[in-house]
């Protein structure tokens, strides 16, 4: 019996279970979009403009943080337990949310969100991997990407509507109906017999690890999000968080269930695809803050317009992940994941090469390219990870791929803000000399309001010193770009070599 039978009986009801699954990725697919176009309302009711920062924070750090432990908990207790706890968590997180009475406990609740969030993505791709064969799953993979470009578009659109005829607290409650369908579909239709009878559960690993990457995105995001000044807490939050890695590891050698199988390093293809997410989520994260930041300040643009520039990164990627589905038996995962590779360093050139002339444009051809490069890529690496191992490993290897995205754009988000930062106080000391403003400049000029009240002539030097600080940006996106491509050259094997692999797996 192979190890795709052992997860699925003939009860299984693929087609429900698959949109089932697809609902509950849109769920939170969205809620980065649709809470950001709710939040001046959310602000001007409940006030405590200063914790802005924390309604996302929070949430991101507390999905990211559980990734990987889902992931295992689902290869110990099956994959719909634990998708239903963490769907029920999410679900309720949502409802609280909007019965917070301040900014506190918004972020509290938005914690509790994120906390049933880990669950979702890297458990919905696992029963995508136990369901479906080897030369289905990559066309599976591009219907799931297409759930991000829906997002894309549906959550700012549906957040507005909520604010301006409803109430913001919908923005949280429409989570309701469709998460409990979600879950309905999962736990009806999914039929499932888990590897292990007596799970070992790794409290000790859960915590250690819970905590060190914890402490690591706190030091890299409380200077940004908090308005801390003093550079005590995040080198402190970094001891920590240093101290608890090395605990982790030390742990995971000796725990007979670890959360995180070392063994999962000693794997080349899962070394260079996670290597390889880890430097796709830092491109991610380069073109999605800045694009817009450049079509705007720079260009003058709407913030629509910036907008649109950046959707078309929602197209490509799913776009890309479809060919790549349909294509990936016959061409194999290297050829696949290479082409991504390419794709990739051609978007990153493009905003790299660009000139204001080009018009947004240019930045929407840089931004599409972008897109088709992670959906050739990173279809592929999950298709091949989920392929070189066995039922009771596929939750951890697919969780920690998606743990070491997320990571990507915690720490990119953190190294690309301070480059830009740097630039950005070095071009107004060039050109203000001692009388130089601070960065705040750069709040008002993004400002269309705002912008009227600066001094005409600061205009042209603003954009410049914009332009040029995002441009470094560029730079180190085309850098990680040119990595992330490198990587997919180093993907073990053909074709071949992979499904014998693929075949060898199925048979244990």
């Amino acid at each position: 019996m192979n190890a795709t039978t052992s997860a699925r009986t003939p009860a299984t009801r693929r087609p429900l279970v698959l949109a089932s699954v697809m609902l509950a990725m849109f769920l939170t697919a969205i809620e980065a979009t649709i809470v950001s176009t709710a939040m001046p309302g959310i602000v001007s009711d409940l006030g405590g403009f200063a914790l802005f920062g924390w309604v996302f924070s929070g949430y991101l750090i507390f999905q990211a943080v559980t990734v990987p432990i889902y992931g295992k908990l689902a290869d110990l207790f099956g994959r719909r337990p634990v998708m239903a706890a963490g769907m029920a968590l999410f679900l309720a997180g949502s409802a609280l949310c909007g019965l917070a009475w301040n900014m506190y406990a918004l972020v509290a609740f938005r914690m509790l969100q994120g906390l049933g969030a880990g669950a979702v993505q890297p458990i919905a791709m696992t029963i995508v991997g136990d369901l479906y064969s080897l030369e289905e799953r990559g066309k599976i993979q591009g219907y799931l990407s297409s759930v991000w470009a829906v997002s894309s578009v549906v959550g700012p659109a549906l957040g507005g509507f909520f604010v301006e005829y409803a109430h913001w607290s919908w923005v949280f409650w429409i989570n309701l109906p469709i998460g409990l369908l979600a879950l309905t579909g999962v736990w009806f239709f999914l039929r499932e017999r888990p590897a292990v009878s007596r799970p070992r559960i790794d409290f000790a690993g859960s915590a250690l690890l819970f905590f060190a990457v914890g402490a690591l995105m706190l030091a890299l995001s409380v200077g940004r999000d908090a308005g801390v000044s003093s550079a005590f807490v995040p080198a402190a939050l970094a001891a920590v968080s240093a101290v608890m890695f090395a605990g982790f590891i030390r742990r995971e050698r000796a725990a007979p269930e670890p959360i995180m199988p070392l063994s999962l390093w000693r794997d080349r293809l899962m070394v260079v695809a996670n290597v390889a997410s880890f430097a796709a989520g830092v491109v991610l994260i380069g073109v999605s803050a800045y694009l817009p930041t450049y079509a705007q300040g720079v260009l003058g643009r709407s913030p629509t317009v910036a907008g649109a520039a950046l959707t078309v990164m929602s197209i490509g990627w799913p776009l890309a992940a479809y060919i790549a589905g349909k294509n990936m038996p016959r061409l194999g995962f290297w050829k696949t994941a290479t082409t991504g590779g390419v794709f990739l360093v051609a978007g990153a050139l493009t905003l790299w090469l660009f000139r204001p002339q080009w018009g947004v444009v240019g930045l929407g051809a840089g931004s599409f390219l972008i897109g088709a490069g992670m959906g050739f890529a990173t279809s592929t690496f999950v298709v091949a990870i989920q392929s070189s191992v066995g039922w009771n490993m596929r939750g951890a290897a697919t969780a920690l791929h998606l743990f070491m995205r997320s990571i990507g754009t915690t720490v990119g988000a953190a190294a690309l803000g301070a480059l830009m930062n740097w630039r950005l106080d070095a071009r107004l000391h060039e050109s203000f000399g001692r009388s130089a403003p601070d960065l705040s400049v750069f709040d008002r000029l993004l400002d269309p309001a705002e912008r009227q009240t600066l001094p005409a002539e600061w205009l042209p030097l603003l954009r410049d010193a914009l332009g040029d600080g995002i441009h470094f940006v560029f730079a180190a996106v085309l850098v990680l770009a040119v990595a992330t491509a490198l990587l997919t050259v180093m993907l073990p094997g053909r074709k071949t070599g992979l499904d014998r692999r693929e075949e060898r797996v199925a048979a244990e």
